[in-house]
């Protein structure tokens, strides 16, 4: 029971605290995950986040899932979902009734402005962490591994930005180039 209420908690903040989508929450839930509850290492979270990233629907609700099943099996999973969505779907509600008074507000077109620039921020730092254990280092010396995967991600960075190819598409060709270079 102790857990299933860590979990609600945990994802009810996460849940709270989520501006600019799925990824931007990833760095939250990995302090929470890992450092605080310590309920998985960061080789097991990257893979649930690469899974969830794969798999339909949201991809913080897909991570509060695999976590609360990993962590408290089914009941877990329904928990840290339900907790994640509650905050936003009371959030949906009320800015759907009084968002349309407020939207042309300077402090709340500031505040949105603000946000933007942090959001990027967080994308960017869960792109480096999930990067990192993934098994990209940073030093100078880089591995056969190391370069494979600099070019697996650059690969998929110029199809999707200049090429503009359906993500399912470069996820499909990755997972394939994975296979034939790791397999």
């Amino acid at each position: 029971m102790d857990m299933l209420i860590d979990l609600f908690l945990t994802f009810l903040m996460v849940g709270l605290v989520s501006f600019g989508g799925g990824y931007a929450m990833i760095p939250v839930i990995q302090e929470e995950a890992l450092h605080r509850h310590h309920w998985m290492n960061a080789e097991q979270l990257s893979d649930i986040v690469a899974v969830a990233g794969m798999s339909p629907g949201p991809i913080a609700t897909n991570i509060a899932v695999a976590i609360g099943f990993q962590t408290a099996g089914p009941l877990g999973a329904i928990t840290a979902s339900f907790a994640m969505i509650l905050p936003s779907l009371a959030i949906i509600v009320l800015v759907g009734k009084f968002f349309s008074r407020f939207r042309e507000n300077e402090l709340v077109k500031s505040s949105f402005l603000g946000l933007r620039p942090t959001i990027a921020g967080m994308i960017a730092y869960a792109a480096i962490v999930f990067a990192q254990n993934s098994g990209l280092n940073t030093t100078i010396t880089f591995s056969w591994f190391t370069w494979s995967q600099i070019v697996i991600f650059a690969g998929s960075l110029v199809a999707l930005v200049f090429l503009r190819k359906h993500p399912f598409s470069v996820i499909v060709i990755s997972g394939l180039v994975g296979i034939a270079l790791y397999g």
